[in-house]
């Protein structure tokens, strides 16, 4: 966009900007020099836009939000209120917030946001840009996307359509390229697919799933680590559909794509377990040696984990050793799960759920094998579990009962120099029980110029 198209600055407001700083991320090895930190809003803009990029690339979304949120305040101040590039930053940060679970109504006010903005920009000399036609087709997919998160269907198949239908009128009018438009299709059907799935419309699902796959294949290539995501969830409806053979193939070459681009030990590991577990789910025999082979190619892999990735292994271990009984390998299903003992112990602690399924295990395979004693002993530890978590929680009950009854006691006495003893945690509302607690990032506010976000 020309300068002369942009809103004019005054001195004193370009001056305030220039002087706040934004810290650079702490994984940007190069020192950022003491000039940058006093750049024009436009460089800052720019800066912002490469870090929420990179942000963005490693999947750290939070840090990404951030970063979005500053490109939103300074994009207004560089272009004023009504101009589309405020339109795209709200719809980047839209984006941005439905990478994180739970955010989906803020990603949707956003794109509400964008949407007022951008009509209001669609008048002379704006009608015949191409960037505003291409915003729009990125705020109707962006929309709809959110509505779909919001399991509003009807609403997120009108807006998909929106996007399919002027992402081809721009194609039609030699508005964008042709290979801009097959990327664009490629993420629109997607969507329309995860909307099916949503619904629990396989059928209706798969063939959006395979145009998908299609034109990623065509724009990125069919080795691509962008098809991974895409191929495993046509797998999954090809499961739902009981089409094992197509799920377990499409498992196998998304797997097959991870291995070649050199990734952790973890993700490989649980690659493999997804074609052993498609392979298991079958429940036909001529799938049962792509079962072992990929079980033991992950088990491998996470052999020497340590702490998350330890619980990981001993659960597709147990996973194994149920393929070992299907398949008439009792003897050695037994085995494995009598020495996982001491590890689920150290990693799940003595009356966990994985302990306790252990002991039924072993104590079923003693009596199939007549060991009646045996059996009895296992037995007994299984018991002895399930007692002591069933009083741990009639316990914690009653203690709730307690504390509530001395509040209502408590509410009647005068406060001491202490003050109220309900300022006081109880065992049961401990702090650092209650979890980590996301936060949720404000909208820049129309009237505002963000200047209090770019100096957090």
């Amino acid at each position: 966009m020309q300068d002369s198209q942009e809103t004019h600055i005054p001195n004193h407001l370009e001056e305030i900007v220039a002087a706040v700083s934004i810290r650079p991320g702490k994984n940007i090895e190069v020192k950022l020099p003491q000039t940058v930190l006093f750049q024009p809003p436009r460089e800052k803009l720019h800066l912002c836009e490469e870090k929420a990029k990179s942000y963005s690339s490693r999947h750290e979304y939070k840090q990404a939000i951030q970063e979005l949120v500053r490109c939103v305040a300074l994009t207004r101040i560089c272009y004023g209120d009504c101009h589309w590039k405020l339109a795209e930053a709200y719809v980047n940060l839209a984006q941005g917030y439905l990478q994180l679970k739970g955010l989906s109504l803020q990603a949707k006010q956003h794109a509400e946001k964008a949407k007022e903005i951008l009509s209001n920009s669609i008048v002379p000399p704006y009608n015949d840009n191409t960037d505003v036609f291409r915003c729009s087709v990125e705020l109707f997919h962006t929309m709809g996307r959110a509505l779909l998160s919001l399991q509003k269907f009807k609403e997120a198949a009108e807006n998909l359509k929106k996007a399919e239908r002027l992402s081809k009128e721009l194609l039609q009018c030699g508005r964008i390229e042709k290979e801009e438009w097959v990327e664009l299709q490629a993420q629109i059907k997607v969507s329309f697919a995860q909307m099916y799935q949503g619904q629990k419309k396989s059928k209706a699902a798969l063939p959006h799933y395979q145009e998908a796959l299609e034109y990623m294949e065509t724009s990125k290539g069919q080795k691509s680590l962008e098809c991974v995501p895409v191929l495993r969830e046509l797998a999954g409806v090809e499961q739902a559909l009981k089409r094992h053979d197509a799920a377990i193939n499409h498992f196998l070459q998304a797997h097959l794509i991870l291995l070649s681009s050199e990734p952790s030990e973890e993700e490989a590991a649980l690659s493999a377990h997804r074609v052993a577990h498609a392979a298991l789910a079958s429940g036909r025999p001529e799938h049962h040696d792509v079962a072992e082979q990929y079980f033991q190619e992950s088990l491998a892999s996470l052999k020497e984990a340590e702490g998350t990735g330890r619980a990981k292994f001993l659960s597709i271990q147990d996973e194994y050793c149920h393929f070992l009984q299907v398949t008439g390998q009792e003897e050695r299903a037994t085995s494995i799960l009598s020495k996982s003992l001491e590890a689920k112990v150290g990693v799940f602690g003595d009356l966990s759920p994985e302990v306790a399924e252990t002991y039924r295990l072993l104590s079923e395979a003693d009596l199939a094998q007549g060991n009646h004693s045996g059996a009895h002993k296992k037995l007994n530890k299984l018991s002895w579990r399930k007692v002591m978590v069933a009083c741990s929680g009639t316990v914690a009950r009653g203690w709730s009962q307690v504390v509530g009854q001395s509040r209502d006691v408590d509410k009647d006495r005068e406060p001491t120099a202490l003050g109220n003893s309900e300022c006081w945690p109880t065992t049961l509302e401990a702090p650092w029980d209650q979890g980590p607690r996301l936060p949720v990032l404000c909208p820049v506010t129309e009237a505002g110029t963000g200047l209090d976000v770019l100096q957090e």
